[in-house]
């Protein structure tokens, strides 16, 4: 019970604003946002509710009748904590929390208090350091203009204020070259350890999808591996690899990643594009879904723009995985199996009960069947930019200088020799 009290008492709010035309089915929308708060061990989520909105107020963001009742509510709950499923503009913050003598969170800086919290290896580390700093630096010019406005002057032109904001800034700055140096250099070792595996001769195989959807599950049931699996947002941060053989099939490297999120904060899209690098090495990317999942076809979407935004092409080998049949209704369940039996690359499993799981198995090894095979080209001296092309992506098996070029050896994938035949 102690325990309990030590937890502090948050309630979450989602904003619905009517005049958004990508606004998201409330519903699932605050079920997700409630799910973020019970990432966070820390947090004892009292209550949660959908606000709608005709316009955002730039002061408060919601209209002051809205901002009394919710105060007298949070008042009789003792409320703590306020988490608002969307962005806040630091003056929404600041006013918001002195009215209603609580700390507020936004959407963007929950998911940085979930991410530092699960963050493991260096990198991960660094990366979330590097996004809260950005984060904070918005928030921490404007809250001291604002301060200096209160004490009377602008704060635009030298005097105490901005000799202050001018000190953060820099604080902030100097701080964040030194991450910078130091990710640097992480990632470097990192791309080491990728070329290595590069010139060993299995396949990647990728598991990517919404946070939530199980990928964490399948891989332990693919690998025999004990990485973290919990019913909660973001439980895999860091990603993971392991050597995996294919019942009759080759052995291949299955890597796991973080998951996506809808509106994921910019400063963490740009900190964690190194650790989704490992899918653009893919020959083979596994979109898990939770096909159990209200909101599952706007997950889907998601995933698939973001993995757009990495530079994944459409066309890049993919199969798409329905994970947690076994949360279906029977009728439900029979027809996800129907939809998978007609579709070559939809495979409908759980990675819970095992279901479906030899067929996904098959497939993948018969995708990967062909991975490499050996080409023998020949280039011409004047054809630098294509040989230096073959060498960057580790391919070469052997090089013989000819009169009148080079003869070289390769060992591809289907995908690179058709990259290669695009230059």
């Amino acid at each position: 019970m102690e325990h309990d009290r030590a937890r502090t008492r948050a309630w979450v709010l989602h904003p619905e604003l009517k005049s958004d035309p990508e606004r998201r089915d409330p519903v699932p929308a605050l079920g997700e946002a409630v799910a973020l708060a019970a990432a966070l061990p820390e947090l004892e989520v009292i209550g949660s509710g959908i606000v709608r909105l005709a316009k955002p107020q730039p002061g408060y963001l919601f209209g002051s009748g809205k901002v009394e009742e919710l105060g007298a509510l949070f008042k009789a709950n003792d409320i703590e904590l306020v988490l608002i499923d969307g962005p806040l503009t630091p003056v929404q913050q600041r006013n918001l929390e002195k009215d209603w003598k609580v700390k507020i969170l936004d959407r963007t800086g929950l998911i940085l208090e979930i991410f530092s919290d699960r963050a493991r290896t260096r990198e991960g580390v660094l990366q979330v350091e590097m996004a809260a700093l950005s984060y904070q630096r918005t928030r921490l010019v404007r809250a001291w203009t604002h301060l200096e406005r209160q004490r009377g002057g602008l704060g635009f032109v030298g005097g105490p204020g901005e000799t202050q904001i001018e000190a953060d800034r820099r604080a902030i700055d100097e701080q964040l070259v030194r991450l910078r140096r130091q990710l640097d250099k992480v990632v470097k070792t990192r791309e080491l350890h990728r070329k290595a595996r590069a010139k060993v001769p299995y396949p990647i195989v990728a598991l990517v999808g919404y946070t939530n959807a199980g990928k964490s599950t399948l891989f332990n049931r693919m690998t025999g591996a004990e990485v973290l699996a919990k019913d909660m947002l973001f439980a895999t941060l860091d990603p993971t690899m392991r050597r995996v053989r294919l019942p009759d099939g080759p052995e291949i490297i299955l890597s796991d990643t973080v998951g996506f999120i809808s509106d994921l904060p910019t400063e963490l899209v740009a900190a964690f594009r190194a650790t989704l690098e490992e899918v653009l090495a893919a020959d083979l990317i596994l979109h898990v879904r939770d096909i159990s999942h209200a909101a599952t076809e706007e997950q889907a979407r998601d995933v698939e723009t973001i993995l757009t935004s990495l530079g994944v092409a459409e066309g890049s080998p993919r199969l798409e995985v329905w994970n947690k049949i076994d949360l279906l209704s029977p009728e439900q369940h029979a027809s996800a199996r129907v939809r998978a039996e007609r579709d070559a690359s939809l495979y409908a499993v759980s990675a819970v009960t095992g279901e479906g799981l030899d067929g996904l198995l098959a497939a993948i090894a018969s995708q990967l069947d062909e991975v490499r095979h050996e080409t023998v080209l020949r280039l011409e001296f004047s054809d630098g930019r294509r040989r230096a092309w073959l060498f960057e992506r580790d391919v070469v098996e052997t090089e013989r200088q000819t009169e009148t070029g080079f003869e070289i050896t390769v060992s591809w994938t289907a995908r690179q020799e058709a990259q290669f035949a695009a230059l």
